[in-house]
Formats: structure tokens, sequence, C-alpha cells
């Protein structure tokens, strides 16, 4: 059996990294609407109704607001990219 002493010294040795919900979000949102710009679209609402997504919806995900992983595939897919390449920016 492992001593206690050991096991508390290990835990602080580990590098906690935690991911800020809302900076996280912020950044999934500016990364959406580079790459719709990107694409050519000066409207979020033309680019969500052209790929079958809620434009009210749409604009709350530029936006930085929560969105579920399936809505988030289907915008990667809307971009043609792999889930890889969107996050190969602006997530370090």
């Amino acid at each position: 059996m492992m001593d206690i002493h050991k096991i508390c010294n290990m835990n602080k040795r580990r590098k906690k990294t935690t991911l800020n919900k809302e900076e996280t979000l912020s950044r999934l949102g500016e990364r959406i609407r580079q790459l719709r710009i990107s694409k050519g679209y000066t409207s979020y609402e033309y680019f969500a109704y052209e790929h079958n997504i809620s434009r009210a919806q749409f604009g709350r995900y530029e936006r930085g607001e929560d969105l579920r992983f399936s809505t988030l595939i289907k915008i990667i897919d809307a971009f043609d990219m792999t889930i890889e390449e969107f996050f190969s920016e602006g997530f370090d």
C-alpha cells in the first residue's frame, strides 16, 4: 500500500489545468465567426440559412454562447473541415 504522503506529493507535482468555460466559448465563437467570414459570408444569417442551421442559434454561437457538440460538428462540417483543422488555430 502506498504511503498517503507520497500520494499527496504526487498530486502536488501534477500540473493542473482548468478550462475557463466563458473564455473557451468566446474563442469558439470567434473561430466560427472568422471561418464564416473567410468563406465569404458577410452575414451569419446567410451562412446559417444555406447550411440548415438555426440563424438565431448561429448568431448566439458566434457570440460565444453554449452549444451542443453535435451542433459544433455540423458547423465544422459546413466549413468543410475536420475537427483537427477547426481547432488548429486559436486553441493553444
